[in-house]
């Protein structure tokens, strides 16, 4: 935290990015929603997002650049909008059938990881890897 805020310090200007780079889809039937979270964001509902980004999958991968990021603790919630329809789809028992996964690859067994074990502290360019299943 104290580089950044030097950096910060002698120049006012300078902003961080977070290279977020998605796998695990099997296909690329679809879209990669992306979303970025601060601590003060409805973590992890879609919509209540800080930014939120739509990316094509390609061999089965995708890949988005937040950029111009103040310093601080961020998460990253994404999954496979297969159908196209702009929401992750659940069974009737709320259970998502399309794949989805978060930063750190956090994972509950029955709900969203909370906020702490997704998180990521930006101080620096970065780039991270989530797993989607």
């Amino acid at each position: 935290m104290f580089l950044c805020v030097l950096l910060i310090g002698l120049f006012p200007t300078s902003k961080v990015s977070l290279t977020v780079n998605v796998t695990g889809f099997t296909d690329n039937v679809g879209k990669s929603y992306i979303a970025l979270y601060r601590p003060k964001d409805t973590w992890p509902e879609i919509n209540k997002q800080f930014i939120g980004k739509v990316v094509a999958i390609s061999g089965k991968t995708s890949s988005v650049k937040f950029e111009y990021l103040e310093c601080g603790t961020y998460a990253v919630a994404v999954f496979h909008d297969r159908n196209n329809n702009g929401k992750l789809d659940k069974n009737m028992l709320g259970i998502p059938v399309e794949r989805y996964g978060f930063s750190n690859n956090a994972r509950e067994t029955f709900s969203a990881p909370s906020f702490s074990s997704a998180s990521v502290e930006l101080q620096k360019d970065r780039a991270i890897s989530i797993y989607v299943k």
